[in-house]
């Protein structure tokens, strides 16, 4: 450990002494667990008991020889690796405590539904100025406004021991994709009669202004949309974006439509306004399983448990085509690789007075990225209603997990989703040189928009 690290955890060692909780969650002796026995974000570093799970060893960090260097198209590392094992409805009791309640029932209702079971790989990797700082930060980092707003830290995943789950899901909330992204991407939609669509062709860039160093705006999420298919849908235009202090000040969202030429406040963007750029048969807040405000429900930190979630989903996201991966029903299996991991639980209930189509929500958490790899929807009745899941691919080329390919199931439609496919139009690109100011405001969207 560093000279500068140790000072800085026995002056915050010394400060929360004085001022009490205020000033963090963690101990000074929790916080020197950070990148001994646990990662520095938090995760164990040993694997589980019977090796399924292996040790931590700092991710994925060399491309594969097949790797062309600056493509925003990546190989996967494990394409001659071959299943385990297969999970289906027959032998789903077999894994019971090992599936989400959301899995479980895709088995159930889908007699060919199966999960192709590989070896597990660690491969969550992060620049060593997230490590370093993480760990710096965890005695600072703290919330307000009952834990809506995220203050005193930055560049840092701010919770890496968390005590509840609402700091388990500012983890998630900010999870680090890289500073900036860009993706051509589509959005599919396949209905209960087993019809696929392309909903959604766009051109979007993300810009994660929280790990910028040096940014002053106080925002954690910044996204632009320019909406180029379908016809119907060309030149529209969404701008939303998300503040650490969001309890106070909300979240900012414009939206551009052609055939007005201009630019609207968009506030119904958010919460479980249907969201028209997936034909509204996904909520804006099941974005990347979950996005926005947390004011709406109570979150509670169930604890860790050793699950079986899509990972290292590179043939999905990188090398697959509309043609082989969406079946009738669901994701065509062979194009999933599913391993064991261990992740955070969260259980997200309404509260009194508060509206919502789901009534509770289950979060699984990734250990080592802090990324929602899956989630359970309710509904009023407290049916199991809607299943999501990302679809994570570690980016060795930039350290930066990528997580954003992400969809549901609807269990009462019999449809499903998947949103932000990239696959058949060129990748995923990162950025490091964060998008102007200029660019940024709802003029730069009407300039951009108009068809």
């Amino acid at each position: 450990m560093s000279k500068s690290l140790r000072r800085a955890l026995t002056v915050a060692g010394i400060i929360a002494a004085c001022a009490g909780s205020a000033f963090g969650a963690l101990s000074p002796e929790e916080a020197l667990k950070l990148g001994k026995s646990l990662t520095e974000l938090g995760a164990e570093k040993a694997g589980n008991a019977d090796g399924s799970i292996p040790e931590y060893t700092g991710g994925l960090t060399t491309p594969p020889a097949n790797y062309k260097k600056g493509s925003a198209v990546r190989p996967d590392p494990f394409s001659a690796e071959k299943p385990l094992y297969v999970i289906d409805g027959k032998n789903a009791g077999k894994f019971g405590d090992k599936l989400t309640e959301g899995t479980k029932a895709l088995l159930k209702k889908h007699p060919d539904y199966q999960l192709n079971v590989y070896k597990t790989h660690r491969t969550a990797a992060f620049p060593k100025s997230i490590l370093e700082n993480t760990r710096k930060s965890a005695l600072t980092a703290k919330t307000a406004n009952d834990g809506l707003s995220l203050v005193g830290v930055r560049e840092a995943y701010p919770f890496p021991i968390p005590k509840n789950g609402k700091e388990a899901m500012w983890n998630h909330l900010v999870s680090y994709h890289g500073r900036a992204v860009y993706l051509s991407m589509e959005g599919i939609y396949t209905n209960s009669a087993g019809r696929t669509t392309m909903v959604n062709l766009s051109n979007n860039w993300f810009e994660f202004p929280y790990w910028v160093p040096g940014d002053k705006t106080g925002v954690y999420y910044w996204i632009k949309t320019l909406m180029t298919g379908p016809p119907r849908r060309a030149g529209e235009g969404l701008l939303a974006i998300d503040p650490l202090d969001i309890a106070t000040k909300g979240r900012s969202a414009w939206q551009y439509l052609p055939g007005q030429r201009r630019v609207k406040l968009a506030p119904e963007i958010a919460y479980d306004t249907p969201d028209f750029n997936m034909s509204g048969v996904n909520t804006f807040d099941d974005v990347l399983l979950f996005n926005g405000a947390m004011d709406r429900y109570d979150f509670r930190l169930v604890g860790k448990k050793e699950m079986f979630v899509p990972y290292n989903c590179y043939k999905l996201v990188y090398q697959s085509t509309k043609e082989t991966a969406f079946g009738p029903r669901f994701i065509k299996p062979e194009q999933v690789r599913w391993e064991l991991h261990r992740v955070w639980v969260v259980e997200a209930t309404l509260k009194p007075g508060k509206r919502h189509i789901y009534k509770k929500r289950v979060f699984y958490l990734d250990e080592d990225s802090w990324h929602a790899l899956a989630s359970d929807q309710y509904d009023g009745n407290g049916h199991l209603y809607r299943i999501g899941y990302a679809y994570i691919t570690p980016s060795y080329d930039e350290l930066a997990p990528f997580a954003m390919t992400h969809g549901f199931y609807d269990l009462i439609a019999n449809s499903y989703t998947l949103n932000f496919y990239a696959a058949e139009n060129g990748g995923v690109k990162f950025f490091t040189k964060p998008f102007s100011l200029k660019e940024r405001t709802p003029d730069a969207l009407a300039g951009s928009g108009i068809r």
